[in-house]
């Protein structure tokens, strides 16, 4: 996923700084992509570097258990509201895969629910889909070369916002799954929050029938809330994953959750876990500079009241422009959908997404120094964002060379 698609190659980069990527020829480019979004901070940031260098004046520690590992498991613990024992890992994918472990463990049931287009991650229980996505009885087929088809009899697919449809696979299948898992905001196919009472219903649904109710916060969390989503709904699931912007950059990640499900982890349950670089001390360490600059008053006010203006002001650009694209953000990621103006409430919304306009506007962007990541060629986008590093000069700037750039699309 570092090639850019519309671009034809990656972005070959010398070096970060704040909201900036600097390319191997010196030129300075805005980043709207901030690492897939694990530089919520900015790139280089002070605080993170110092704790990464105290991390390697400590001895580059890793397989080992330091306070510092305590002392970050208690804080998530008081800031995640579903946390009550924390696991780290490296990446989200495996800490989705551990989740899913735990709740097949705990329940006796194999069979899962998720939702169209919800990236969990590249382990093989997640690299499945419905081979006509808008169509609720299609079947559900290998999304990936090397993934078994057998391993879809355990999976069920259901559309994301779709009550009717969730209610359907709960009384058909409710018995079997072990598991309910969520982006509970969809940022993997742009931004598609859940809709009002929907978190609530599978929160509901999942009690009733003691389903492990997951929600996937690797992307969301800390984007529109220090507690994330379930923070901020009030939504509170029975596991969460967490990575990305954890420690703004460095390779970390966590499954946290109800007391009596984690235990079922070994070395007190016999759901196996474990790695030499899980919970790598350098990564710990930027973890905890990471919350500390999260947890400053103000920080979440800021971020969401300069996405509401970045976000309004950048649909103005494309409506100015006569340009057919609808904006969709929440705290610190966002998605551009070209060629749709109405709401984009699930992926099968986003379909209809126009990749050609979408290359253009993304060439054109780069060309004047502004870098918009691409994940895929056909489907719905994959999502952008800002850091705290970005300023009110980057986003001025910003909005100038889209208006430039939304100018010429449709006469291109």
């Amino acid at each position: 996923m570092r090639l850019n698609p519309y671009l034809g190659r990656p972005l070959y980069v010398d070096r970060g700084e704040g909201p900036y990527l600097y390319g191997l020829d010196g030129k300075r480019y805005i980043d709207f992509n901030m690492s897939n979004g694990a530089a919520l901070l900015g790139h280089d940031h002070p605080a993170v570097k110092e704790a990464v260098l105290h991390g390697v004046a400590l001895g580059i520690i890793c397989a080992a258990e330091t306070p510092f590992h305590e002392r970050l498991a208690a804080r998530l613990v008081e800031i995640i509201p579903a946390a009550e024992r924390v696991r780290f890992s490296s990446v989200g994918s495996e800490v989705t895969l551990v989740a899913l472990r735990i709740a097949r463990h705990a329940t006796g049931c194999t069979k899962y629910l998720k939702f169209d287009g919800h990236f969990h991650g590249l382990t093989e229980p997640w690299l499945y889909r419905r081979d006509d996505p808008l169509h609720e009885t299609s079947a559900i087929v290998p999304s990936s070369g090397g993934v078994p088809a057998s391993g879809a009899g355990d999976l069920v697919i259901v559309p994301w916002n779709d009550v009717a449809a969730f209610e359907r696979a709960i009384a058909g299948h409710g018995d079997e799954l072990a598991a309910v898992f969520c982006e509970p905001i969809h940022y993997n196919a742009g931004c598609i929050p859940a809709e009002p009472g929907f978190l609530e219903l599978l929160r509901g649904r999942c009690t009733e029938r003691g389903i492990v109710f997951v929600m996937d916060e690797v992307l969301s969390g800390f984007r529109t809330h220090l507690g994330g989503v379930q923070a901020q709904s009030g939504v509170t699931p029975d596991l969460t994953t967490h990575a990305k912007a954890l420690a703004n950059g460095l390779p970390l990640a966590s499954v946290s959750g109800r007391e009596d499900l984690m235990l079922n982890l070994a070395p007190t349950g016999p759901v196996v876990h474990s790695g030499t670089y899980s919970g790598h001390l350098l990564s710990v360490l930027a973890a905890l500079a990471t919350l500390e600059e999260l947890s400053q008053p103000g920080v979440f006010d800021r971020i969401n009241a300069t996405a509401e203006t970045f976000y309004r002001d950048l649909q103005a650009v494309f409506d100015r422009a006569g340009v057919p694209a609808r904006v969709q953000g929440m705290g610190a990621r966002f998605g551009i959908y070209f060629g749709i103006t109405e709401r984009v409430r699930t992926w099968s919304d986003a379909l209809g997404h126009d990749h050609d306009l979408n290359r253009r506007f993304t060439a054109g962007c780069f060309d004047r120094g502004v870098y918009f990541h691409a994940y895929t060629r056909q489907g719905p986008p994959g999502h952008s964002g800002f850091s705290l590093a970005h300023s009110d000069a980057d986003f001025a700037e910003t909005l100038s060379v889209v208006e430039t750039v939304a100018r010429g699309l449709l006469a291109a």
